[in-house]
């Protein structure tokens, strides 16, 4: 006779420290593009460390959860921001001048056009979890619809600003949810409304 026992792991809902990591890395690299700072090489640790890793890490936890939406759309995240940080070194010549003179920057167009639909997707899903989450993906549409018509010249000065504002407002947003997951999380209770779902798709 075989007995099988099943073992439950629970694990802590890794939202807040997702959020906070899309928060930090927006805000930074907002300010190189609303001309309060200026270059990528300092941007490239946030990038890393806090748009990548930290939301690399809710990916994984957020799967252990067998949460479809949050596996995928922090793990697609956090390649992106791999992706860019990559990116920004090699503008920076850290791969030396070869890689550089390859660079056809309407390559990194089709991979805005690229996240532009997957974030389109996701946001359709987000209307149905929560209300913050929604926002900040309508946002982060308008930010990837920026960086491809910036990569294409695409009235560059208009596209510039909506991927600068966008990215700002996204990070606002960002800090909010963090702020909200974390307060609400940390003491059982509403201390700040994340927003129902909207319930347009799915109907209660």
């Amino acid at each position: 006779m075989i007995n099988e026992t099943t073992v439950k792991i629970r694990t802590i809902n890794p939202s807040a420290l997702g959020q906070f990591g899309l928060a930090m890395v927006t805000l930074v690299a907002a300010s190189q593009k609303l001309g309060w700072t200026s270059g990528t090489s300092l941007l490239i640790p946030w990038a890393i460390f806090l748009g990548a890793f930290a939301q690399l890490f809710a990916c994984i936890h957020d799967a252990k959860q067998n949460s479809l939406f949050g596996t995928t759309v922090f793990g697609a995240y956090a390649l992106f921001w791999f992706s860019i940080g990559t990116t920004w070194m090699i503008t920076n010549g850290v791969f030396g001048e070869a890689i550089m003179a390859g660079i056809d920057v309407k390559q990194l167009g089709m991979a805005y056009i690229g996240y532009f639909i997957f974030s389109v997707v996701m946001t359709i899903a987000a209307m149905e979890i929560q209300k913050i989450l929604f926002i900040i993906l309508f946002l982060i549409d308008f930010l990837f619809l920026g960086l491809a018509m910036v990569a294409f010249g695409i009235a560059p000065h208009f596209a510039h600003n909506l991927a600068a504002y966008s990215e700002l407002l996204i990070s606002i947003c960002g800090f909010y949810g963090f702020a909200g997951n974390l307060l609400n999380g940390h003491f059982g209770r509403e201390i700040l409304p994340l927003g129902k779902p909207l319930g347009i798709i799915k109907k209660s």
